[in-house]
């Protein structure tokens, strides 16, 4: 499982299906760490209330940035920290439904992707076993 961050898809408008400008990308995964990754939000964020690193994760390859799991009284989405360190702000309800939307990706090789949450901010979160969207 690799995470990326890609700034700059407009590339003038060539692109149609991104719905922000900048993007963070989870992607080149299997079923099983799609499990892991879906397992630690419900068991260690949602059920025990701690921010997850998904960068210190075993199963996480991180290219050129972190990306820290938080949780929020409101829905932020993804915000841009310092040297390419970031942190997504989510409620319990949005960190729930960001599991719910991971869970065809853990039963079996799924095609396609998903956006992780539909918040107008910046930065979207991508989750695309092949890297696509």
């Amino acid at each position: 499982m690799k995470l990326e961050y890609l700034e700059d898809l407009t590339d003038n408008g060539k692109y149609e299906n991104v719905i922000s400008d900048r993007l963070i990308r989870i992607y080149d995964f299997d079923n099983l760490q799609a499990s892991l990754l879906k397992d630690v939000i419900e068991k260690e964020l949602l059920d025990s209330q701690k921010e997850i690193s998904l960068s210190a994760l075993y199963f996480v390859e991180p290219l050129n940035c972190s990306l820290t799991l938080k949780l929020s009284s409101i829905d932020k989405g993804i915000a841009m920290e310092e040297n390419g360190n970031f942190n997504c702000y989510l409620t319990d309800t949005g960190y729930k439904e960001m599991a719910y939307l991971m869970e065809p990706f853990c039963t079996k090789e799924a095609n396609g992707y998903q956006w992780l949450y539909e918040i107008d901010c910046p930065i979207a979160l991508l989750f695309s076993p092949g890297g696509t969207w």
